[in-house]
């Protein structure tokens, strides 16, 4: 409760109600407006149209703007998607139309008219925002024609039209358009301008207009989401969603029920070989066989690097969690396209939370398998991501910089992020070791290993480290390229993505067929007396991080019209991070499904 009088009492008032509109937005809901009330329209970034992760604050361009910039209050998830959203001249009202009404006038310079003569030749778009509504059209018109003599023409919008929905006491949806506008043209040179501007002494004076038109619409507030879902200014690529899903969907079922069918016969088939006349312990078992019974001593042995391998398993149960969580997330409606950068803010604080379980998984194997240094290995698992993550947003950041793109992270965001890191991700991996170390048991292995390692025999070219990576990652791969598809298109693209159900469903078919491809390839390994499964099973399926970053040149080059070292730099930067994290994950659960598989048919076995 407030208390006292005066000041104190105002300010604590005041308090009471900023909590009340941030309980209100955190929770979906809005606040009405009333006719006549000002409905702040934001400007937020200009770019090129085919550089999504291109963009620079719109004041940058020779525009309208007030004496003194106010920029709006953002979250982490906003700033990390290039919004800088300041306060415009625009004076809209609720319900008030307004026609043909001087927003600004503005002398342009020689330089300033080439500067925007060059933002509409590369099909520079502007982004506003009402209302949490983003609204988007181009800079101005470019036309070519003609081939002798050829005619290239430039026009800059200097009036927009704004058509706003409303329903009730909420608005819905908002656009803008410049249809019956004819743009200004800007030739070659300052003082060359005609139409509706003044010219001479190589300057150039442009009068900016606008318009403001309401209209009444019957979708209610709670569905305004699907109005601009169906808006259309950049294009639509998901039409055929549901059939290619499907196709992918039978197509990944018939192989897991291929390699489930064969798998198991060939496995009763050894289980009914090894068992006849079985006397005597595990230990005499390779007397006078042969295939992946008689290894049951060396199949057990810990393999080389165990640090690194532990930090793997840690940080790949670490993406595994985290990835489930944001796909269960969407589809309990916490992210949709109102809601500016939810999905970044999510990222950024479910891998700080989820850091302990990267470091649980790790130590506890790693004490499993008889591993010494356990601080290193808490320290590599901690870096294994965090450090590559570091170094590539370090180059893209600063190229961003360099460009004066709004993706360069402000010095308080990235000290922010930082302390993230450094106060709860490394502090919770910490913790998680530290109790899977004390909690980790024994290593169980149904036979024991002998001191002397058995000579590995020569192995055929089918079998080799390379031919199993090639196999083991494209399978998984096929299973999830046609979504992968979608999700570049809405990554890099300027696709909404909404179907989390489907998505839901192609992860889990992800991590069955990784599962079942890396047991299949490890019997294949253990019948030819190879019993170095370890890190192969990691590598099989954990290649699928080399065929999506190889999709993703071909996205580029082939599917996109991407272009320039700021665009290119983010997009094979962030890339490759994608790679490395499916890598890890595929890695993580190929490992633990071997793993279980050895451990259940070696325990199968007679051992009277």
């Amino acid at each position: 409760m407030c208390r006292g009088t005066g000041r104190t009492s105002g300010g604590c008032q005041r308090m009471m109600l900023h909590s009340v509109l941030i309980l209100f937005l955190f929770l979906g809901w809005a606040l009405g407006y009333k006719i006549g009330d000002n409905v702040t329209l934001y400007v937020n970034k200009v770019g090129p149209y085919h550089n999504p992760q291109e963009t620079y604050h719109y004041y940058t361009l020779p525009v309208c703007r007030p004496e003194k910039v106010h920029h709006k209050s953002l979250s982490l998830g906003e700033v990390l998607d290039g919004d800088r959203m300041a306060e415009s001249l625009y004076n809209i009202r609720f319900k008030k139309n307004v026609e043909k009404t001087i927003l600004c006038q503005l002398t342009l310079s020689e330089k300033q008219v080439d500067e925007l003569r060059e933002a509409i030749e590369e099909l520079y778009y502007f982004e506003f925002v009402l209302d949490d509504i983003p609204i988007w059209g181009f800079v101005g018109y470019i036309e070519e024609s003609g081939f002798l003599p050829h005619s290239h023409k430039v026009g800059l919008w200097t009036h927009l039209d704004f058509n706003i929905e409303y329903n009730g006491d909420y608005v819905i949806f908002a656009n803008v358009s410049v249809k019956d506008v004819k743009p200004v043209p800007l030739e070659e040179g300052a003082g060359a301008a005609v139409g509706g501007v003044g010219v001479g002494g190589g300057s150039l004076t442009v009068t900016h207009t606008y318009s403001v038109h309401w209209f009444e619409s019957s979708l209610p507030y709670s569905r305004r989401a699907e109005r601009l879902r169906d808006y259309s200014f950049f294009p639509k690529t998901l039409e055929i969603h549901w059939l290619s899903i499907i196709n992918s969907l039978v197509l990944v079922v018939l192989l897991l029920g291929f390699v489930i069918i064969i798998l198991m016969r060939v496995l009763k088939n050894d289980f009914a070989r090894y068992n006849v006349e079985e006397e005597g312990g595990c230990d005499d078992l390779d007397q006078g066989d042969n295939g992946w019974k008689i290894i049951h001593t060396d199949v057990f042995r810990f393999p080389p690097f165990k640090s690194l391998l532990c930090a793997v398993l840690g940080v790949g149960a670490q993406f595994l969690t985290l990835a489930t969580a944001i796909i269960l997330m969407a589809l309990l409606g916490m992210f949709n396209v109102h809601r500016h950068g939810a999905i970044n803010s999510a990222s950024i604080v479910l891998y700080a939370l989820t850091s302990c379980v990267s470091g649980y998984v790790s130590c506890s194997f790693y004490t499993q398998i008889n591993g010494q240094r356990w601080v290193w290995n808490i320290i590599l698992t901690s870096s294994l991501f965090s450090a590559p993550l570091f170094f590539t947003w370090s180059v893209v950041n600063s190229v961003h910089w360099w460009s004066g793109s709004t993706q360069a992270l402000p010095a308080t965001t990235v000290l922010l992020l930082l302390g993230a890191w450094l106060l709860v991700g490394f502090p919770l991996t910490i913790i998680g070791g530290i109790v899977g170390k004390n909690r980790a048991g024994s290593f169980q292995a149904p036979c024991r290993t002998r001191n002397i390692p058995r000579q590995i025999p020569t192995q055929p070219w089918y079998k080799h480290t390379i031919v199993h990576m090639a196999i083991g990652g494209f399978l998984p791969f096929s299973a999830i390229s046609v979504e992968l598809y979608y999700i570049f298109a809405t990554v890099w693209g300027r696709e909404h993505y909404t179907l989390y159900g489907i998505l839901l469903c192609v992860f889990a078919i992800l991590l069955s067929v990784g599962a079942c491809i890396s047991v299949a390839l490890t019997y294949f390994l253990l019948s030819g007396e190879d019993y170095q499964w370890w890190w192969r099973s990691v590598l099989s399926t954990g290649s699928t991080g080399i065929f999506i970053f190889v999709y993703s040149v071909f996205y580029y080059r082939n599917r996109s019209s991407m272009s320039g070292l700021v665009q290119s730099t983010e997009f094979f930067g962030y890339s490759l991070l994608t790679a490395m994290v499916f890598s890890l994950m595929l890695g993580s659960v190929s490992f633990w499904s071997s793993l279980a598989f050895i451990r259940y048919i070696y325990r199968s076995l007679k051992m009277d």
